[in-house]
């Protein structure tokens, strides 16, 4: 086995840090992705995972991704939660790979609400 040089360690911290960064901190946008039994099983670590491909290809360090439990709603999961600052926070339903990907691109990055997967709006804000 190699042995790890001064360099790897440092890519190592880096890399560590940028993913704590991620999901702790003050931040802009925070996405949730709701991570509960009945999430997990109708598969929202793959929403996860690509949320978290699609955050790493920009360069914003504004945004937040983290994860929470079931919302209740077990009928619409996966369900992920979009939360920009100064805005209603938007529950997103029956979510998949291809779907987190147009949600982050659009509305976290582009500000646009993708109301034909929309469960809920809060009206507050």
């Amino acid at each position: 086995m190699p042995k790890l040089t001064i360099e790897d360690l440092k890519k190592i911290r880096e890399r560590a840090k940028k993913e704590i960064a991620l999901r702790e901190g003050k931040a802009k946008v925070k996405i949730i992705v709701h991570m509960g039994t009945c999430g997990i099983a109708a598969g929202a670590r793959e929403c996860l995972k690509a949320i978290l491909e699609e955050l790493e290809k920009t360069d914003r360090s504004d945004i937040v991704v983290t994860t929470a439990g079931c919302i209740g709603m077990c009928s619409t999961e996966p369900n992920i939660t979009v939360e920009i600052e100064g805005q209603p926070p938007v529950v997103y339903q029956h979510m998949d790979r291809d779907k987190a990907i147009q949600v982050f691109r659009k509305h976290v990055l582009e500000g646009e609400v993708l109301t034909q997967f929309v469960l809920a709006r809060s009206k507050e804000g």
